[in-house]
């Protein structure tokens, strides 16, 4: 599905309403690299509030450092319309109970999509109890993160709790390639693991591998 072609639809529509006040999006970000671009697009339609849930991150001062990163952009920000901060809590247990049984799976398998719904549960709940016109999270910029099953979960989610859930692809229109030009101007940390110690093992067995084929190729095994 054209998810790309749905956005830009809604927001033309938005921008044909021509209301006085914007609509009022609840953005679940997963980290600040990935939400520059989301918000540098987005706040040209949107009231945002950032929402900064995210209990799958491995350790605690990974959370502490990203947590602050967050905030560090969006006090830096300038936009159409108001950016504001939301923060969630950390619950480590909340994560290790969706992926009780699937913690040998590769990274983007079905411990990820429970990992997606988790987090875009709680946004979708904290959007309806909070009165906001949509849902929405970062995470499909990146080129890791599958857009269509996100799109499902959210739909289905919002559907579920009575909010819209904005459909969308970040990565399109050059997006994962402007959030680095983005991180770069802003001096963001970027992170080298998607955040939960699965993917941080995954990613340090992978550097391990990479430098021992280094060696075998400089030794000329």
């Amino acid at each position: 599905m054209q998810y790309q072609e749905i956005l830009e639809n809604t927001l033309n529509k938005i921008k044909n309403e021509n209301a006085k006040k914007p609509p009022k999006l609840l953005l679940h970000s997963c980290c600040a690299p990935c939400s520059t671009y989301v918000l540098e697009y987005l706040s040209e339609y949107f009231e945002i509030t950032v929402f900064y849930y995210n209990p799958n991150i491995f350790p605690e001062n990974e959370y502490t450092k990203r947590v602050l990163e967050q905030q560090t952009l969006i006090n830096e920000f300038s936009s159409k319309f108001p950016v504001s901060f939301l923060a969630g809590y950390y619950d480590r247990d909340e994560f290790l109970a969706i992926a009780k049984g699937l913690e040998h799976l590769r990274e983007g398998g079905e411990r990820c999509m429970k990992c997606y719904e988790l987090r875009l549960e709680k946004t979708a709940v904290i959007a309806k109890e909070r009165g906001f016109d949509y849902y929405c999270t970062t995470l499909s910029i990146s080129p890791l993160k599958n857009a269509e099953r996100l799109n499902e979960i959210g739909v289905r989610i919002g559907e579920k709790h009575g909010i819209t859930y904005l459909q969308s692809d970040f990565k399109k229109k050059d997006g994962y390639k402007r959030s680095i030009e983005l991180s770069k101007e802003f001096g963001l940390y970027r992170q080298k693991y998607c955040g939960c110690e699965y993917s941080l093992k995954e990613r340090e067995d992978n550097d391990a591998k990479k430098r021992e084929q280094n060696k075998r190729k400089i030794s000329g095994q």
